[in-house]
C-alpha cells in the first residue's frame, strides 16, 4: 500500500536492521558469485553498450514477436531513436548529451552503492527541434539491473538501479523491451516477463501538467489569506496608534498582533497553576520527531555506503533514534494531562456542568483549518516546489492519494477507514481526537466519584493494555516483521495507544487534587525518584539493544505493552519534580521561557515538517553518504526551514482562524482564581517508524484563554 510505504520502509530499516548487517569476522557482507560480479563490470558503460547493440534499430527491437500490433507511438519512438543513433554518429551534441546523462553500473556495489542517478537535468533539458511540430525531448527513467546475486539481508526494493534517458515518445514498455534484449545479448540473461526492468511510474519528462481546478483553488485561498494578513498588518502598523482600539477583525489577521502574542514570554512565577516544564517537554519531543524522520529520509536515500548504514543498526545510538517512537507516547500523555487539568477546573466552576458538544466543536475548529490547508498544500503545492529523480513518490510519500481519501483525514478516522493515508503522520490527530471524544466522560467520572472514578480509569488503562498484548500474541501482530496490517492494528489503533493518554488523565487528576500543596521530600527520596524515572526511560530505549529481530512474539508484546506504560510513568516524575522544586538542571532547561514561542508553533511545525523533509529529500540528484554527522547536517537545515514555515503558517492560518473561532463562539471565562488556558499547538511527532503525535492543544499559561471546555447554557 503506497500510502504507508514510508512507514513500512522505516519499520524495515529501523527495526529489522539491527541484525541485517551484523558484523561478521571475515567482513564478508556480499553473497555474490565472482563471475556474476565480473559480468556486471561488462555493463559499466551501459549507454555505450546500448549504442553498439542498437546501431540500426528496427521495429523488431521495439516490439519482439512474430506479428506485433503497431501503434503510432511505436512508429514515433522508432523514428526518434533512429534520429538519436544518427545524431551520435554525426556528432550532434543533443544526441551525445542524451546518452551522457545515463547512469552507469554504480561503483562500490560491494559497499552497498546500489543506485546511479545519472544526470537528471541534462536528460530533461534535451529538446531537439526536428520539424515545426515535432521535437525529440528527453525522458528520464530508472532501469532495474537484475541477476547480480544478492546482498545478504538487503530487501528486494534495494536492487541495483541505474538511470536511463530515452526520447519522450518512447514508453516504459519500449525501454523495458530494449534493455531486456540488451541483457540477453551481453550477459546471456533471460529476464522473466513478469519482472519490469523499466516502469513508467519512475519516468519523468520536462512537461508540466497545467494547473487543475484544485491547484488554482489552493493558490487562490492562500493568496486571499496572504492579502488579508498584509492589509491587516499594514493597517495595524501605520493607521492604528492605540493597540487597544484595534478592530477585532484586523487584530485577527494582523501578523504584527499575532507575532506579538506568539513571542510574548509569560513570567514563570506569575501563575501558580502554570506548568512551565511542559513547553520544554513538548519542544524536545518535536525535535525528537523531526530528527527521527530525517533518519528515515536518509535511510531511503541513494546512499553509496548502505553496508555501513546497516552496520550502524548495531550501534547504541541507533536505539536512541529507533525508540524515538516513544515521543508519540509523550504527546498522548501530555494530551490526557492537560485535558483533565483544564476540564476539572471548569467542571468545578460550573458545578458539574459540561457542554460536551461545544467542547467537540471547539476542538474540531481549532485543529481542522491548518490540517485542511495542509492537505491542499501537500497534494497540489508541494509538486510545484521542486523536482528531481526521487521527487514525488520514489522513496517518498505519495500525497496524490489525498484526492481519494482526504475526507477521512478531515473526519479524523483515517487510522481505521483507509489503508492509504493522505498525510501519513496525520494518524496521530485521528487517535488523539478519538481519545478526546471519551475525555469529557472520564472528567465527569473523576469529578463525581473522585478516587473511585480514578480507579475506573486505571482499570480501563489495564484492560486496553491487555488488549494490545492479546492482539499481538493471539494474532501474531509484530512491529518488527508484521508489515502494514500490524502497523495499522497496533501502531495506528486508538485502543492500543490509549495507555499513555489514560496515565496522563490519572496524573492530571492527582495534580488537581493536590493543587497548591507542597510536598516535602528528603534527598534520598528525590534521588530515588530520578533514578527510577531515568531507569524507565533508558529501559524503554535500550532494552532491545543487541537483541535479535527474531525474538518471540510474547517478548515483543511484553516490551511494547509495558513500554507504553513505563514511558509516561517516567514523565510523571519529571513533571512532578519540576513543579515541586526538585527538578534542578532539568527544570531550568525545560522551564526556560525561550521554549514558549516554539511550543506555540509546534502544531504547524508538526503538520508541515514532512513537507520540508520530502522537498529536501526529493530534490536529491546525486548519491548520498550515510553517517550520523551527515544526518545531523540534514536535520539542522530541515529544522530551521520547518520553524520558518511553521511561523508563516501560524500567522497565515492558525492564529487568524483561532481568533475568528473565538469571536464566533465566545465562551464564558473562568473566574480569576481559575487559571485560563490558551490553545497552543502541540507537536505532533512521528518517529522513526511513522508520523509524530500531537498532544492536546491546551497549554497552561496566563494568556487570554481560548478554551475547549465550556459551561452549559
Amino acid at each position: 500500500m503506497v500510502s504507508t510505504r514510508v512507514f513500512l520502509i522505516a519499520t524495515l530499516l529501523l527495526s529489522v536492521g539491527t541484525t541485517v548487517w551484523s558484523s561478521s569476522q571475515n567482513d564478508d557482507y556480499m553473497e555474490m558469485d565472482l563471475s556474476e560480479y565480473q559480468s556486471l563490470t561488462r555493463l559499466r558503460h551501459l549507454s555505450v553498450e546500448f549504442l553498439d547493440f542498437y546501431q540500426n534499430i528496427t521495429l523488431k527491437d521495439l516490439l519482439p514477436g512474430e506479428s506485433p500490433r503497431i501503434t503510432p507511438q511505436d512508429l514515433e519512438c522508432l523514428s526518434d531513436l533512429s534520429l538519436l543513433t544518427q545524431g551520435v554518429r554525426t556528432g550532434s551534441w543533443w544526441a551525445i548529451r542524451l546518452f551522457d546523462s545515463w547512469g552507469s553500473i554504480p561503483s562500490g556495489i560491494l559497499k552497498g552503492n546500489l543506485k546511479d542517478l545519472g544526470n537528471y537535468d541534462e536528460c530533461l533539458a534535451i529538446d531537439h527541434q526536428v520539424t515545426s511540430s515535432h521535437s525529440v525531448r528527453g525522458k528520464y527513467c530508472f532501469a532495474k539491473i537484475i541477476h547480480i546475486g544478492k546482498i545478504s539481508g538487503v530487501p528486494n526494493f534495494l536492487n541495483v538501479n541505474t538511470a536511463v534517458c530515452f526520447p519522450s515518445s518512447c514508453s516504459g514498455t519500449h525501454m523495458d523491451t530494449m534493455i531486456r534484449q540488451l541483457f540477453k545479448q551481453l550477459l546471456n540473461i533471460e529476464v522473466s516477463a513478469d519482472l519490469e526492468l523499466v516502469n513508467d511510474a519512475s519516468c519523468k519528462t520536462a512537461d508540466k501538467e497545467p494547473y487543475d481546478g484544485v491547484t488554482i483553488f489552493t493558490i487562490v485561498i492562500l493568496s486571499i489569506l496572504a492579502t488579508l494578513m498584509v492589509l491587516a498588518t499594514l493597517y495595524d502598523y501605520f493607521l492604528c496608534e492605540d493597540q487597544k482600539k484595534l478592530p477585532v477583525i484586523v487584530k485577527a489577521f494582523s501578523a504584527r498582533a499575532n507575532s506579538r502574542s506568539l513571542f510574548r514570554i509569560v513570567d514563570n512565577k506569575s501563575n501558580p497553576n502554570v506548568i512551565d516544564c511542559l513547553h520544554g517537554i513538548r519542544c524536545m519531543s518535536l525535535v525528537y520527531v523531526i530528527f527521527g524522520h530525517d533518519y528515515i529520509i536518509a535511510g531511503v536515500s541513494p546512499n553509496i555506503n548502505i553496508v555501513d548504514a546497516y552496520k550502524w543498526f548495531n550501534s547504541a545510538f541507533f536505539m536512541v533514534v529507533r525508540e524515538g517512537v516513544f515521543s508519540v507516547d509523550t504527546f498522548f500523555f501530555l494530551s490526557g494531562l492537560l485535558v483533565v487539568l483544564v476540564g476539572l477546573r471548569y467542571v468545578e466552576k460550573t458545578k458539574g456542568k459540561l457542554n460536551v458538544p461545544m467542547m467537540y466543536l471547539h476542538r474540531y475548529l481549532r485543529l481542522t483549518p491548518v490540517l485542511a490547508i495542509g492537505i491542499l498544500i501537500y497534494m497540489k503545492i508541494l509538486p510545484l516546489l521542486g523536482d528531481g529523480p526521487l521527487y514525488g513518490g520514489v522513496a517518498m510519500e505519495d500525497y496524490s492519494l489525498c484526492k481519494d481519501n482526504w475526507f477521512w483525514t478531515l473526519l479524523y478516522v483515517q487510522n481505521y477507514a483507509t489503508n492509504d493515508l493522505c498525510i501519513g503522520h496525520s494518524w496521530y490527530l485521528a487517535v488523539d481526537m478519538q481519545l478526546y471524544i471519551i475525555a469529557p466522560f472520564l472528567i465527569l467520572a473523576l469529578y463525581k466519584w473522585g478516587k473511585k472514578g480514578a480507579a475506573g480509569v486505571f482499570v480501563l488503562m489495564l484492560l486496553l493494555a491487555s488488549c494490545l498484548f492479546s492482539m499481538m500474541v493471539i494474532k501474531n501482530y509484530s512491529m518488527v516483521s508484521g508489515g502494514s496490517t500490524s502497523m495499522k492494528k497496533i501502531y495506528f489503533g486508538t485502543q492500543t495507544r490509549a495507555s499513555p493518554y489514560l496515565i496522563g488523565i490519572l496524573f492530571g487528576y492527582f495534580l488537581h487534587v493536590n493543587r497548591g500543596k507542597t510536598f516535602k521530600l528528603n534527598r534520598p527520596t528525590v534521588w530515588l525518584g530520578w533514578i527510577v524515572s531515568l531507569s524507565l526511560f533508558f529501559t524503554c530505549i535500550f532494552a532491545l539493544y543487541d537483541v535479535s529481530t527474531s525474538m518471540p512474539i510474547v517478548d515483543e508484546a511484553f516490551f511494547l505493552t509495558l513500554g507504553r506504560i513505563a514511558w509516561p510513568l517516567g514523565l510523571c516524575w519529571v513533571i512532578f519534580a519540576c513543579m515541586q522544586g526538585y527538578g534542578g538542571l532539568a527544570n531550568s532547561f525545560l522551564s526556560s521561557p525561550l521554549w514558549q514561542p516554539l511550543s506555540k508553533l509546534s502544531y504547524c511545525a508538526y503538520i508541515f515538517h514532512m513537507l520540508i523533509e520530502s522537498l529536501n529529500g526529493g530534490i536529491t540528484r546525486t548519491q548520498t553518504y550515510f553517517s550520523n554527522y551527515q544526518v545531523m547536517l540534514r536535520f539542522w537545515g530541515d529544522f530551521g526551514f520547518v520553524v520558518i514555515l511553521a511561523y508563516f503558517m501560524y500567522i497565515l492560518i492558525e492564529a487568524p482562524f483561532g481568533n475568528i473561532e473565538s469571536l464566533l463562539l465566545p465562551m464564558r471565562q473562568p473566574s480569576p482564581a481559575v487559571a485560563p488556558v490558551t490553545k497552543v499547538p502541540a507537536p505532533i511527532t512521528s518517529t522513526s517508524e511513522s508520523a509524530p503525535p500531537l498532544p492536546n492543544k491546551s497549554v497552561l499559561t496566563d494568556e487570554k484563554p481560548s478554551v475547549t471546555f465550556t459551561t452549559s447554557s
